[in-house]
């Protein structure tokens, strides 16, 4: 059965325009085990005042019974935007197995400098146990982030490939 990447990416897409209309960042996530929605999480930061609460550690928390009770590889997390360090580790550290990616920030701006999720991927040794996917509605996984970093960081350019 083949991954529909567009369709679960489409999920994580409404959750980022949830987590946009709600004050946060554009961002959202899904966790998939078989073709079946685990965990849906969006960006969280802005409306519960955590700045762990990224759409990506938002989704493992929803999915955490099933992650811990059921582990496995064959998880699947989808996300609208790169993962953050923080992001990155906690995907590889719930035991998913897959990441795939809509949009990605440029190298040359950001917070991270020179951040990319294969870094750490392959600083941590998982770079033949864990899979990355790329490309997945991208224009589209940016322009909602785009949005809210436009109306609420003026004058800075809303991140893009």
């Amino acid at each position: 059965m083949a991954a529909d990447h567009e369709g679960f990416m489409k999920m994580g897409l409404e959750e980022a325009e949830r987590a946009g209309a709600e004050g946060n960042d554009g961002v959202g996530a899904v966790i998939v085990r078989g073709g079946s929605v685990v965990a849906i999480g969006r960006n969280r930061i802005y409306t519960t005042n955590d700045p762990t609460a990224h759409a990506e550690t938002d989704a493992i928390r929803n999915g955490g019974e099933a992650l811990v009770n059921e582990p496995s590889s064959d998880y699947v997390l989808y996300t609208t935007a790169e993962p953050c360090p923080m992001c990155c580790a906690a995907i590889m550290g719930a035991g998913i197995g897959t990441l795939v990616m809509g949009g990605r920030y440029q190298r040359s701006r950001g917070r991270w400098g020179d951040w990319g999720v294969e870094r750490l991927i392959d600083l941590v040794g998982r770079s033949d146990s864990f899979q990355v996917v790329t490309g997945i509605l991208v224009d589209e996984c940016l322009s909602v982030s785009g949005k809210w970093r436009e109306k609420n960081t003026p004058g800075r350019k809303s991140p893009a490939l």
